[in-house]
């Protein structure tokens, strides 16, 4: 059973995110106070994943997710009444891999756990992908640039598996979103150009030769 901690500290909000994931069969745990998961995880050790809201006494979700990133790569989504583009670039820039504006939908919410477990629970079996300087890991996980692991969330990863998977090949934002993102996907293909403007830092941060190039008015591809 897949565990997931949510983090939040509206009560009712948590209730209900707790009761629509356990009726998908989740395990949860809901917390108030971020301190709190913090210890948990010391003594206990991560779950599957995160759900954190953002504005909270104290230490807020963005600093959560610091501390989180610092730990593991475990997904983390975030649910915020903030609905501002900054808010949501901030968000996925320090790890999260998805972000979902109150009020929303608990059903869509559910869609996105699903989508991210199923983008995560990735087949050890899958060979490795080599693109110039770049490896790729699938069953690791795990990407080398420049003979230097990348430091990539959970949608950066994917994207990257995605790209180095049809080097050379024009992906659209579309095929991008169906992908990483699931059919179900509801939002824009900002999302896209969010998470590749992070994972062309990372690259260029590790001296990664390959890169990510915009194909305009259409997608992304990986120059072989």
């Amino acid at each position: 059973m897949k565990q997931i901690f949510v983090v939040d500290d509206d009560a009712n909000i948590a209730e209900i995110i707790k009761k629509y994931l356990e009726r998908e069969g989740y395990g949860v745990r809901v917390f108030h106070d971020p301190q709190n998961v913090l210890m948990v995880m010391e003594s206990e050790g991560p779950p599957d994943m995160f759900i954190l809201d953002i504005m909270m006494p104290g230490m807020d979700g963005l600093e959560l997710c610091r501390a989180i990133r610092h730990l593991g790569n475990v997904p983390i989504i975030f649910v915020s009444a903030r609905s501002g583009e900054m808010d949501r670039v901030i968000g996925l820039e320090l790890g999260g891999d998805d972000y979902l504006t109150k009020p929303f939908s608990p059903l869509e919410l559910v869609t996105r756990v699903r989508t991210v477990f199923r983008r995560t629970d990735a087949s050890p079996g899958e060979e490795e992908l080599r693109v110039g300087d770049l490896v790729v890991y699938p069953g690791r996980r795990e990407a080398v640039g420049n003979n230097q692991t990348l430091e990539l969330t959970a949608k950066e990863f994917e994207l990257l598996h995605f790209l180095a998977g049809h080097p050379g090949q024009a992906l659209s934002r579309d095929q991008i979103l169906n992908r990483i993102w699931g059919m179900d996907y509801v939002g824009d293909t900002r999302a896209v150009d969010d998470v590749v403007k992070r994972l062309r830092r990372k690259m260029k941060e590790k001296g990664t030769r390959i890169r990510v190039s915009t194909v305009w008015g259409y997608g992304y591809k990986i120059n072989a």
